[in-house]
């Protein structure tokens, strides 16, 4: 019997719970329609919908020891999509980058290079995007299933760590302009 591995999409050579901006799309399983409909380019939510709202906009509070900030952020009729910075704390001060990546103008400065380069590690997660997405997707789950057993996400999340303010800000006005460009993007 063959045995199929799925290889990670997650870059190699970054530690993710290292100081950055990740861009992140979260997929609902078979692109079903959980989350509501566009009407005239705005989103409106149903009720799966308002709780992946609800619970994404907890995230900060949830987990203060990671100083995470949401950036810009859109629920959409079958996905989603989000700006997440975590920013400099506790479980990141020891492994530093030799690489950069993006925060808001007023955190750009923050990000400190070193020679020492890690290695993504695969084991637990913890304290990083990997166990933000995992506790989020967890927390949605729960709760629209008491609205709709059947709801179900993809198993995997799309993510791309933003590199400058030029990305961030492109990113941003993607997300932003999602709902009205739904008719000629995803239909």
């Amino acid at each position: 019997m063959k045995r199929y591995k799925n290889e990670s999409t997650r870059l190699q050579s970054w530690d993710y719970s290292w100081q950055a901006a990740y861009f992140v799309t979260l997929v609902t399983r078979n692109r079903v329609h959980y989350f509501g409909q566009i009407q005239d380019g705005e989103m409106q939510c149903s009720a799966i919908g308002q709780l992946v709202a609800d619970e994404w906009a907890k995230g900060p509070a949830l987990r203060p020891d990671m100083n995470i900030r949401l950036g810009a952020w859109q629920v959409m009729p079958d996905h989603f999509h989000a700006i997440i910075e975590i920013g400099k704390n506790p479980y990141n001060s020891r492994r530093r980058s030799n690489k950069t990546a993006a925060l808001p103008k007023e955190n750009m400065d923050t990000i400190t290079s070193t020679k020492q380069a890690a290695q993504n590690s695969f084991g637990p997660q913890a304290k990083n995007l990997a166990s933000v997405i995992r506790g989020f997707k967890g927390a949605v789950t729960r709760a629209a299933r008491k609205v709709n057993p059947d709801f179900a996400w993809q198993s995997r999340y799309h993510d791309r760590i933003i590199r400058d303010q030029k990305a961030y800000d492109t990113i941003t006005q993607y997300i932003i302009d999602n709902p009205k460009n739904w008719e000629k993007n995803y239909k």
